[in-house]
């Protein structure tokens, strides 16, 4: 194996202490950066929009930037043990290296795995909210209900047959989905300069009669999070990317940057174009705006199906994402064997993918069942709550692991950020401080629980094995 370099720190560039080959390193600062905004572009500012502003008013752009400094504190974490630890693992490795306790490593794994569906299931809500909107439908709960499982199903079907992955292609989805969110902030811009627009209702705060300024605002930041998660799983491509230890810095930076950016754009225009009670009331918010601010210009009617490309896209990946992570923790003896079936043909984990999905389509089923109940925010927040309990989790590592000291040089987040990033994590996961409704901890507790069982249920078949050899 090579030896440990500044530019190639883990050694990995000819082989594994295995003597498998490497994964190919391929991806320069352009396709990286496309990968991380592409990742973090998505469901959440497409679809919450509108639940952000409800929480807070006006100032919905608030929120979006809080949860931009948060994200990008906690991402300084994530660069000091990538740039470190240049191993695609990702937050599960460094928990592990941490801590050494097979249970919490366990947990934050099967976390990061239950947050892709839940993100995947909210995808698929607004997929069919978005669809029906885009061809103009007057249809029921049940009937947009009926679209998002069948949507749901449909990625079952892709994932069995299998998805041929590339980064190359990633440039293309990504260039589509920022088309959307940059159609929102021209047309927008054209209806501001028509002097149409009401740029009071920006700065105006109003909360519910329950909750202090402060309290909405930690409660809608718990929200608006979901838009900014993304960016960690960049660093499971460590070992397909050249010389991680010196380009992830600065483009992780930069792809958090943008996407920050145009969220705050997008926010603002969002809130001065369409009435605050409207736009909460929207499960499609973008395309209300659009449509407000060019009424009967054909564009307009692109915006639902743009949203609808790039909410598909965050369900394939999250999907694909989970059904892997299960396999791989059922592989390694963690969870029950079955779950690491190979389709005989296909070559895909089709247990794994049918159990994911099951999931999926429960909680999707569930949290529709009230046709008042915000199904995508609740299912955006619990990705949100689940996330930064894993942020909160690495932000500590990073602590824990300065006592390993690397022969090389990679990035540091210094002494303050780590220590920050833990506390702002932890108190947009703390219901008392986060101001989170209690769906979204049942659900979150729920699928931690399946996975325990799971876990006990291996642990116990794996011990009455050895006693009987």
């Amino acid at each position: 194996m090579d030896a440990p370099s500044e530019t190639n720190p883990a050694g990995t560039a000819q082989a594994h202490d295995d003597g498998h080959p490497s994964l190919k390193r391929v991806m320069g600062p352009g396709l990286l950066l496309f990968f991380i905004i592409g990742d973090i572009l998505g469901t959440g500012i497409y679809a919450l929009t509108g639940e952000v502003a409800g929480e807070v008013g006006g100032a919905a752009w608030l929120p979006f930037a809080i949860a931009f400094v948060v994200a990008a504190i906690t991402a300084c974490s994530y660069l000091e043990l990538v740039t470190k630890y240049p191993q695609a693992a990702g937050a599960a490795l460094y928990v592990h290296k941490a801590f050494r306790l097979h249970i919490v490593t366990f947990l934050v794994c099967f976390t990061v795995m239950c947050s892709g569906i839940t993100s995947a299931s909210a995808a698929s809500r607004a997929f069919a909210a978005n669809l029906v909107a885009g061809f103009g439908l007057d249809v029921g709960n049940g009937v947009i209900l009926a679209i998002a499982l069948g949507f749901m199903l449909l990625v079952l079907a892709v994932n069995l047959r299998g998805v041929g992955e590339s980064v190359k292609i990633n440039v293309v989805l990504t260039a589509i989905e920022l088309s959307g969110l940059l159609l929102v902030i021209l047309l927008s811009l054209w209806f501001i300069a028509g002097g149409n627009a009401d740029f009071s209702r920006v700065v105006a705060f109003e909360t519910a009669a329950d909750k202090s300024v402060f309290l909405a605002v930690s409660t809608a930041t718990s929200l608006a999070f979901f838009a900014m998660v993304g960016f960690e799983d960049s660093v499971n491509m460590a070992e397909e990317t050249k010389d991680p230890s010196r380009i992830f810095p600065r483009i992780m930076l930069t792809g958090l940057g943008i996407t920050g950016l145009i969220y705050v754009l997008v926010s603002i225009c969002a809130v001065a174009v369409v009435p605050v009670g409207r736009l909460a009331d929207s499960e499609t918010p973008l395309a209300t705006v659009v449509q407000t601010a060019t009424p009967g210009f054909p564009i307009a009617d692109l915006l639902p199906f743009i949203s609808m490309f790039a909410v598909a896209n965050s369900a394939l990946i999250n999907m694909l994402m989970a059904s892997r992570l299960l396999y791989g923790m059922s592989k390694q003896g963690v969870l029950p064997g079955f779950l690491s079936k190979v389709h005989p043909t296909r070559r895909t984990p089709e247990a794994s993918i049918v159990f994911t999905t099951a999931i999926a389509l429960g909680l999707i089923t569930f949290v529709s069942l009230d046709p008042k109940s915000p199904v995508v925010a609740l299912l955006g927040g619990t990705t949100s709550l689940l996330l930064l309990a894993v942020f909160a989790a690495v932000n500590l590592s990073v602590l824990v692991l300065r006592r390993d000291r690397a022969g090389f040089k990679h990035f540091s987040a210094g002494r303050v950020l780590p220590v920050l990033g833990t506390i702002t994590c932890l108190y947009l996961v703390l219901p008392w401080s986060s101001g989170r409704p209690a769906g979204q901890y049942e659900i979150a507790g729920v699928l931690l629980a399946i996975g325990l069982v799971l876990w006990a249920v291996t642990w116990f078949a794996h011990h009455r094995r050895q006693a009987n050899r």
